[in-house]
């Protein structure tokens, strides 16, 4: 049994693990707020953007640009995978890397071969244990990333499709619901994908201008990077908000640790004051007799 100086000394250590999470939980926070700020404004527009490609892609031929010519035969993928720097944040990494590492599989069972473009430490490191083809690698992005870092992800991801290395592009992140759910998600970037007709309610027209090749040539390179820069503030935004219900998790098991070892070290100490009493009333006893 644990003595009353293990135990005293487990509850110090206890309380310092709590103040750290409890801290922690509140720079999450802090930066939560910020991030999902940024996040709900810019969704709306990504998600009219993706919705204007993915109906003009329906209504143009798809040599009018070469984002929209699906490949007679694939055979091999670029896959963006999204995901942190740090752990401390519950199941968030490993959802996403699941997500990847399913993907991944189930397009190697097909014969297609995929290359991973990975931004974050902990996808990065996850794939290269497992010998995966890595082409680049981005890590400590997520302390302070702004559009041009998507614009750089976006080039390098774009550029073997352009070269004709791969057939089909695409990007996994993780999709903020609320606190309590981030969803990962998995988009096809490249080629864009016509929208699925509906059967009913009207139809969109658009009028280009400039002509059509020009303004096609101006419009998809930026929706490219949209939706890129898109993944990364929902990406970004789970992140903080996975890491501060983990460590509001934590700390609440802290608590109800200390209440545990509390009533442990007052059993024990019960215990000895009890024995104590016993050896003093066995002594008193012996020298009467």
């Amino acid at each position: 049994m644990a003595t009353l100086r293990d135990i005293k000394r487990k509850i110090g250590a206890v309380h310092k693990t709590q103040q750290i999470t409890k801290a922690m939980n509140m720079v999450a926070a802090a930066k939560l707020r910020g991030a999902q700020g940024r996040m709900e404004q810019f969704r709306p527009y990504a998600t009219a953007f993706s919705q204007m490609l993915s109906s003009i892609a329906g209504r143009v031929e798809p040599e009018a640009h070469p984002f929209f010519i699906q490949a007679p035969l694939v055979e091999k993928i670029e896959l963006v995978l999204l995901t942190a720097d740090r752990g401390l944040c519950g199941s968030f990494n490993m959802n996403l890397i699941n997500t990847a590492d399913k993907f991944i599989k189930q397009k190697q069972a097909d014969g297609l071969e995929v290359s991973l473009t990975c931004v974050g430490r902990k996808g990065r490191d996850f794939f290269r244990r497992r010998k995966a083809n890595i082409r680049t690698g981005y890590v400590d992005m997520w302390n302070r990333y702004d559009f041009n870092d998507a614009i750089a992800v976006a080039r390098e991801a774009v550029a073997p499709f352009t070269n004709g290395e791969v057939q089909e592009v695409y990007l996994i992140y993780s999709e903020f619901v609320n606190m309590a759910i981030q969803r990962p998600r998995l988009v096809q970037l490249l080629p864009v994908s016509p929208a699925v007709a509906e059967e009913e309610g009207p139809t969109q027209e658009y009028l280009c201008e400039p002509p059509e090749a020009q303004f096609l040539d101006y419009l998809l390179p930026r929706y490219i990077n949209v939706m890129v820069y898109h993944g990364f503030l929902e990406n970004s935004t789970s992140e903080h908000a996975a890491r501060m219900t983990a460590m509001d998790n934590a700390t609440s098991n802290c608590k109800e640790m200390v209440q545990q070892l509390t009533l442990v070290m007052n059993k024990a100490r019960q215990a000895a004051i009890t024995k104590e009493l016993m050896d003093i009333i066995g002594g008193a006893e012996a020298l009467k007799g």
